[in-house]
């Protein structure tokens, strides 16, 4: 019984239950990043770029190809030929810098707020005062 105890106080935990939570939160976060890279970033990096590119299917072809199977690479996937996706790693490379940058300044705008709330210091005590006067006068 005394696990089950220990278990019961481990997962009540502040930390354990703020872990799980950031752990959800992060997983819906990054779905709202994925939906940001490939709906509005991507299409418009395509637009700039003079035409209709999809990034994910930019990739070369490193065995042959069986007959009949179309030159896509879903397609190619599922025949199991190999493939160096390249363009899928730069859409998960855009969609990285995207959200580090978006976590960057969440955490500078919870750190500006923190500040803010921060009690102030407390005064200097009189005995550390004349502590200083005097080493100042010592110094001269």
């Amino acid at each position: 019984m005394s696990v089950l105890k220990e278990f019961r106080d481990f997962a009540v935990k502040g930390n354990v239950i703020d872990l799980a939570v950031g752990v959800i939160i992060g997983g819906a976060f990054g779905k709202i990043v994925d939906s940001l890279v490939n709906d509005i970033v991507m299409p418009v990096i395509s637009t700039l770029l003079g035409g209709h590119i999809d990034f994910t299917n930019l990739f070369l072809v490193l065995g042959s190809i069986p007959e009949g199977v179309p030159r896509t690479f879903d397609a190619l996937k599922k025949a199991g030929v190999p493939i160096f996706a390249y363009g899928n790693f730069i859409t998960i490379s855009i969609n990285f810098i995207l959200l580090a940058f978006v976590i960057f300044q969440m955490v500078k705008v919870v750190n500006r707020i923190r500040v803010m709330d921060a009690p102030p210091a407390p005064p200097t005590p009189e005995d550390v005062i004349l502590l200083r006067e005097i080493r100042d006068s010592l110094k001269k």
